[in-house]
């Protein structure tokens, strides 16, 4: 005998709330004792090969006022390239570099801060060289779904101009707004949630 298929409706979406600090990064907020220290808090040690950079910049909401909570994750290739991942099948990443970070806004000034190292190039689902990258995603209170966007460098003028995925976007003239602006060892990424200067974000 056949049983009846009770189907679940799906529950309503959730934002990240005013708890996502405590969760994500706990020694942040002053809870001791979970971990040693914050996830993704280091990304380098002293034997990480390649260009070593600062990214810095702030999560600006619509009114132009920084995002004093929230939430922002790194994800990028080694100085060569690859990913430090199960799944990368074109060589053995560096094992001194995680390609992983995750940083609080600063409660008073908005401000993310990443020590890193520039990525290398890596290749496009077609082949295509795409230009150095790092990708973020950033999650507060009010956003439903964590917003996904790319760092691109500044100088990097030939390879973004080229890159297939900068190419594709719609309105060219958004696509500063991807562009991170290095300074000697320092890169400057604001990120703008909404208004005249929004960030394109990805849709993935």
């Amino acid at each position: 005998m056949t049983q009846p298929l009770n189907y679940l409706k799906e529950s309503p979406s959730q934002t990240a709330g005013p708890y996502v600090h405590i969760g994500l990064t706990p020694n942040f907020t002053e809870i001791t004792g979970v971990y040693a220290e914050d996830l993704g808090i280091r990304m380098v040690n002293d034997q990480t090969e390649g260009d070593r950079i600062t990214v810095r910049g702030r999560v600006f909401d619509g009114m132009g006022a920084p995002v004093k909570d929230a939430l922002v994750e790194i994800w990028q290739a080694d100085a060569k390239g690859l990913f430090n991942s199960p799944s990368e099948t074109r060589g053995q990443a560096d094992p001194n570099f995680t390609g992983w970070g995750r940083c609080p806004t600063h409660m008073e000034t908005g401000e993310f801060v990443f020590e890193t190292v520039k990525p290398g190039a890596l290749p496009f689902n077609d082949g295509r060289m795409m230009a150095p990258y790092i990708s973020f995603w950033v999650v507060a209170r009010g956003i439903n779904i964590g917003l996904n966007t790319r760092m691109y460098f500044s100088d990097e003028t030939d390879a973004n101009a080229a890159d297939p995925v900068l190419t594709r976007i719609e309105h060219q003239d958004r696509v500063p707004t991807l562009i991170g602006k290095r300074d000697g060892n320092t890169v400057t990424f604001d990120i703008h949630l909404q208004g005249d200067s929004e960030t394109v974000f990805f849709d993935l």
